[in-house]
């Protein structure tokens, strides 16, 4: 029953940040999108409601997975097999209107590459919105105070899942493989400086679920959300 609980707040939060993800690319496209890559593209499926949202006229996608990177391509999206720990090699330079890239940034092992990389394919003037789980939401804070493993980085080990927390949602279910587990979680203000001092500008942080309230409270407590969203300018 508390299994339960947690996968409904977890999909209202989750639901609320993907609006928050598309009202962000619509502010600051400031004009029509005609090309829009989403970094960690999976399948497609968001993608495509991405360009739709958008107008985009070209949507292209990264993606590690094989059988995700095929199913996306066969819905129409230009994908790179890319392994985004490594770089974007062969994507193009000063290219994209905008960028997205959701629940990406915490699976990557160098966060510098990761953000130059963006920075490096946007068109100058280009946007991009990135969102990650938030080390300091309410419910981080709380399994740390206890001396659980906070929920976002209960995913660390190849070994076993829901490591440290007791109420972690994979908890007895499958260990992730290497390039899905969490390597580094942000909290509000880290996200913001990193994007800053990759020479970003126009930053803007949304926030999205509120463990265990309502998950627009999210938005009117960005620092303790469950998940911040940044949207910012090359």
């Amino acid at each position: 029953m508390l299994k339960n609980f947690l996968t409904r707040m977890y999909g209202a939060a989750s639901d609320l940040n993907r609006a928050n993800l598309v009202a962000l690319l619509q502010e600051g496209a400031r004009g029509p999108v005609e090309c829009l890559l989403d970094i960690g593209c999976d399948d497609g499926d968001w993608t495509s409601e991405l360009a739709k949202a958008t107008g985009a006229g070209e949507a292209h996608g990264v993606e590690i997975v094989p059988e995700a990177a095929a199913r996306a391509a066969a819905r129409g999206i230009q994908v790179w097999g890319l392994n985004a720990n490594e770089g974007l090699r062969g994507v193009p330079s000063d290219y994209f209107d905008a960028v997205h890239s959701n629940q990406v940034i915490e699976h990557v092992t160098n966060v510098d590459t990761f953000v130059s990389e963006i920075y490096r394919v946007l068109r100058p003037g280009g946007y991009a919105v990135v969102s990650t789980e938030n080390g300091s939401s309410w419910h981080n804070v709380g399994a740390a105070a206890i001396g659980w493993q906070i929920f976002s980085l209960t995913n660390v080990s190849e070994r076993v899942a829901g490591l440290g927390n007791p109420w972690a949602l994979q908890r007895g279910k499958e260990a992730f493989a290497s390039s899905w587990t969490h390597k580094t979680i942000f909290n509000y203000r880290g996200l913001l400086e990193l994007f800053e001092v990759h020479g970003f500008r126009e930053l803007t942080m949304r926030g999205a679920g509120y463990f265990p309230l309502p998950a627009r409270l999210g938005r009117v407590d960005v620092r303790h959300s469950a998940f911040i969203t940044i949207g910012a300018r090359k």
